[in-house]
């Protein structure tokens, strides 16, 4: 039996996707246009004066020992950000999933972070950690532990990965529990009849089955790591001590808006851009390969 939907006006189907075309156009396709556009001038910081120059913007930024700095640093910070998001959301749905009463609470109260702006976790966060009045801070400090992310860059790093690192736990807690519903508790009930332990019948039965959901979620959580955590930074640390949180996406806003470097800051951009595209279609190649064996 055929359930396909026919219309019988043709042009309806084009109406009813055409807002969303005219969304996608106006601010993602018309604003990378003009950003690759851009790269290839010169412009004062008024602009009033404009230079076509073609790849030399390109040439100056991938040239800047700072930058490549940079690059390494947002990579260091977008593995560490994924990984540790993605596992301890997954260690506290697997947890969720296995308790009985009172599970909608406990879900619930899990949930809630995501609701919180990036802009605002990093300033909770800064404040738990701040070495005057922070819970945090001050603990480390009577332990010991010089601790003051204004002055030390590793502190600040470790700051930023905290708090975006939480601000992301939720979203991936509930891919993970709705994926973990939707396994059968036969096959794993089955699997502990035969003496499977819970690790192993996590490892080899759970884990597999919720392939399609941890790739989606490395997708995704590798792009708020590039782009959404400059909220958090920008609120924060600003970038420093010393540069230490500059990342991609901090050092366009950086040299664009505040040092006026247009056309730099639209180069870094489409880098950027090019840089966080190249890692989503290498997964998806990689998806692909192992999916075909």
């Amino acid at each position: 039996m055929n359930a396909s939907a026919v219309f019988k006006n043709r042009s309806l189907p084009y109406l009813l996707i055409a807002p969303q075309i005219a969304v996608t156009l106006a601010f993602f396709i018309w604003p990378a246009a003009m950003a690759v556009f851009q790269s290839l001038l010169r412009e004062d910081p008024f602009g009033l004066a404009t230079e076509f120059i073609g790849l030399a913007n390109y040439v100056d930024v991938l040239e800047d020992p700072r930058y490549l700095d940079t690059v390494i640093r947002s990579c260091v910070l977008a593995v560490v950000v994924t990984a540790g998001a993605m596992a301890t959301a997954l260690v506290l749905a697997t947890m969720a999933d296995g308790v009985g009463r009172g599970s909608g609470v406990y879900k619930t109260l899990l949930i809630w972070p995501y609701a919180v702006a990036p802009a605002l976790a990093g300033v909770l966060w800064f404040l738990i950690f701040n070495p005057s009045i922070g819970v945090v801070g001050r603990g480390l400090n009577r332990l010991g532990v010089v601790w003051n992310p204004a002055l030390d860059g590793t502190q600040a790093f470790v700051l930023i990965v905290v708090a975006a690192a939480w601000k992301q736990i939720s979203y991936n807690f509930v891919f993970f529990l709705a994926g973990l519903q939707t396994i059968p508790r036969a096959v794993i009930e089955a699997a502990a009849i035969d003496g499977a332990g819970p690790g192993r019948r996590f490892f080899t039965i759970v884990l597999p089955l919720l392939g399609p959901t941890t790739f989606f979620l490395l997708v995704v959580n590798l792009v708020y790591a590039f782009f959404e955590t400059f909220a958090v930074i920008h609120a924060t640390t600003r970038g420093g001590p010393n540069s230490a949180t500059e990342t991609l996406v901090f050092k366009v806003f950086n040299d664009g808006f505040v040092g006026l470097d247009l056309g730099g800051s639209a180069a870094q951009s489409v880098i950027l851009m090019a840089l966080v595209g190249g890692l989503t279609a290498l997964q998806f190649h990689f998806l692909d390969r192992k999916g075909a064996r």
